[in-house]
């Protein structure tokens, strides 16, 4: 008898769905509908190592949240200027978010480029942007730059993604001091976990210095492999090392995001039915789930 209810118990206990991560997994319910729109919340994405899944996080978190009924402005903060081409817009001899932080007096909305999402708006940015740490060290408050760029604009928007450049130099300073919160892309390899210590301590200093609200908002493992043990361990220990503040959506590998890259559409659009579109949904309505966007 002993034996049976035992083996109820480790029964019951298989029922609950264990998501990559290692804890229960969550639907998350969809966001209900909002009756106004504004003031912003800034979400910064960064990670000072490329390849991350920065770029294709910053579109389709967007266009997740664009779905949802959420207003959302994508700002291209990476002179590769890939979340601009990655969406489609044109970025050659057209202003940019470069001309606003030269002139922090021009109207954002000459700049903003409204995309094929519905909802879903952009700054886009290109080459021009590598000069800006050089025309900003001599300014007065230059790591409050961008910050006063998206005030004029913010009221517009529910959520505003700042996908920053692979560095932790002015520019990434500037994201961090304008936003409120902070959403770590990482890529399930060791490598890309070896420098995220570094990135949370420029958080902190930034927290010290120039942003006491800001807060992270969580860190999301991408290009996640369940078939390799290599992933299945950088994901255990990122777990380990951060807590609840791993967020339990996880980013699959396809090849699915290059080819809506290429197309110049978000992955939920370009092929909606895929997990990984599927994934992002799912991370849009986690964020909401943990009052991180409205």
């Amino acid at each position: 008898m002993a034996e049976k209810t035992r083996g109820t118990k480790t029964a019951r206990a298989e029922d609950v769905p264990m998501g990559p991560t290692g804890r229960p997994y969550h639907g998350f319910p969809t966001p209900p509908a909002l009756s106004s729109h504004g003031p912003a919340r800034i979400i910064s994405l960064c990670n000072q190592k490329g390849g991350v899944g920065k770029t294709t996080t910053t579109i389709n978190l967007a266009a997740s949240l664009a779905q949802y009924g959420r207003r959302v402005l994508a700002v291209d903060f990476d002179p590769q200027g890939a979340l601009s081409a990655g969406l489609g817009i044109t970025t050659h001899d057209v202003p940019t978010i470069y001309d606003l932080l030269l002139d922090t007096k021009r109207d954002p909305h000459e700049v903003i480029v409204q995309t094929s999402t519905p909802g879903l708006d952009v700054l886009p940015a290109n080459i021009d942007l590598s000069a800006a740490e050089v025309h900003l060290v001599n300014e007065v408050a230059r790591e409050t730059i961008l910050s006063r760029v998206l005030r004029k604009v913010s009221g517009e928007y529910d959520v505003i993604l700042v996908d920053c450049q692979p560095s932790l130099g002015l520019l990434t300073v500037n994201a961090l001091t304008a936003s409120h919160g902070v959403l770590i892309p990482l890529e399930c390899e060791f490598f890309a976990l070896r420098g995220v210590a570094l990135l949370v301590e420029t958080i902190d200093k930034v927290r010290d210095r120039l942003n006491p609200a800001i807060e992270l908002d969580g860190v999301l493992a991408t290009m996640y492999d369940p078939r390799t043990l290599h992933s299945r361990e950088v994901l255990e220990r990122v777990v380990e090392a951060f807590g609840d503040d791993v967020l339990e959506t996880v980013i699959g590998r396809t090849v699915k995001f290059p080819d809506a890259s290429v197309s110049g559409v978000p992955i939920t659009q370009f092929a909606p039915e895929h997990a990984a579109a599927q994934a992002y949904l799912r991370l849009a309505r986690e964020l909401v789930d943990r009052g991180a966007v409205a």
